[in-house]
């Protein structure tokens, strides 16, 4: 097979995918009839909006209720609540789609807009900012940690590293987050020490000059950094570790090292070089995961990102946020799912389509 062939079929399998998981959540909500119900909110939202401008322009209460009557009818044709559930899944599907993902019920961004997709692009990179930072030191420490602890298997730094690992690993990041905000705000602050404020992205009310903003939102960030850093760190570190010290035993690094190559070269050509697919999964997956946020650590810090956008949707029950936020996460999943595709056919020569 091709490798033209072959990324069609696993592109074509990944498009299905993504409408699989969207026709789902469609069926889903219109089958308990909770997309009605939140339908129907909208429209009385709107027709109550409406009734409070006209009382204020016509006096005939009659003249009232017939254009009230005639924007509802509207509204409900508009919506799709004419006519059955099911009716309406190519119309939620076509529109989400096209990233016409409408309007929030209660949610809005900063600058006062209901659009969903203002609400998506106003916490994507505020999210970047956090859980992809973190994500990336996370990813650092782990490989270069990782890989000298495989070349010092059994000693005594090896065992305190993945005890500690293992330890960190297990930790909760919502525990670890609330345990770090006593220590560093309410207990030092007892001894007039502030050293990482406990929450939010600025300070209130926040600098106004451009630099110090920007020094403040990094002060911010630098708690729920080293929270997911603590708690993500153990993992690949021992993922690592053993993924490396495996290739190592195996036949062609002892030939390399039998040639009498440099032991750098053995272990960053020919070790890391095998090695590489299963990290970089491992990476482009994390770096995907960290864009859709982390609903618990992003509550507990209160970082408005996308998984606190998350949380507030299913708080009040909006349910165009959480189509959409389902829809834009499974898109980004897909995408890098077909990006590692692409990868492995550049990191490893073993792959033949």
């Amino acid at each position: 097979m091709s490798i033209v062939k072959s990324l069609a079929v696993r592109g074509i399998t990944l498009i299905g995918v993504l409408f699989s998981v969207l026709f789902i959540v469609a069926i889903t909500l219109g089958a308990t009839g909770f997309s009605e119900r939140m339908l129907t909110a909208i429209v009385n939202e709107e027709v109550r909006g409406l009734r409070q401008q006209l009382v204020q322009t016509i006096r005939d209460s009659n003249e009232i209720e017939r254009v009230i009557d005639e924007r509802r009818d509207f509204l409900e044709e508009s919506y799709g609540l004419d006519s059955p559930w099911y009716q309406r899944l190519p119309q939620t599907i076509g529109k989400v789609i096209i990233l016409d993902l409408g309007e929030a019920r209660t949610l809005k961004t900063s600058e006062g807009s209901r659009k969903v997709i203002d609400l998506i692009f106003e916490r994507l990179p505020r999210t970047m900012l956090l859980m992809t930072t973190a994500t990336v030191i996370t990813a650092f420490i782990g490989l270069t940690v990782g890989v000298r602890l495989a070349t010092k298997v059994g000693s005594r730094i090896d065992r305190t590293v993945s005890i500690i690992s293992a330890t960190s690993n297990a930790l909760p990041a919502w525990w670890a987050g609330i345990m770090l905000i006593l220590l560093t705000y309410i207990i030092l602050n007892n001894f007039g020490i502030r050293l990482f404020p406990p929450g939010g992205m600025y300070s209130t009310p926040p600098p106004e000059d451009t630099i110090s903003k920007v020094l403040d939102l990094i002060w911010h960030a630098m708690l729920p950094i080293i929270t997911m850093v603590l708690i993500s760190a153990g993992s690949w570190i021992y993922v690592i570790r053993t993924m490396v010290m495996n290739t190592a035993q195996e036949e062609f690094v002892n030939l390399a090292r039998a040639k009498g190559l440099p032991e750098n070269t053995v272990m960053w050509s020919h070790i890391l070089r095998v090695a590489a697919p299963p990290i970089l999964t491992g990476l482009i997956l994390s770096l995907t995961s960290s864009i859709g946020g982390a609903i618990l650590t992003e509550t507990v810090f209160n970082w408005p990102g996308m998984g606190r956008l998350y949380y507030d949707a299913i708080l009040a029950v909006d349910e165009s946020v959480m189509v959409a936020l389902t829809f834009i996460f499974t898109l980004i999943y897909i995408l890098a799912r077909f990006t590692l595709e692409i990868l492995y056919l550049i990191v490893d020569p073993r792959v033949r389509y």
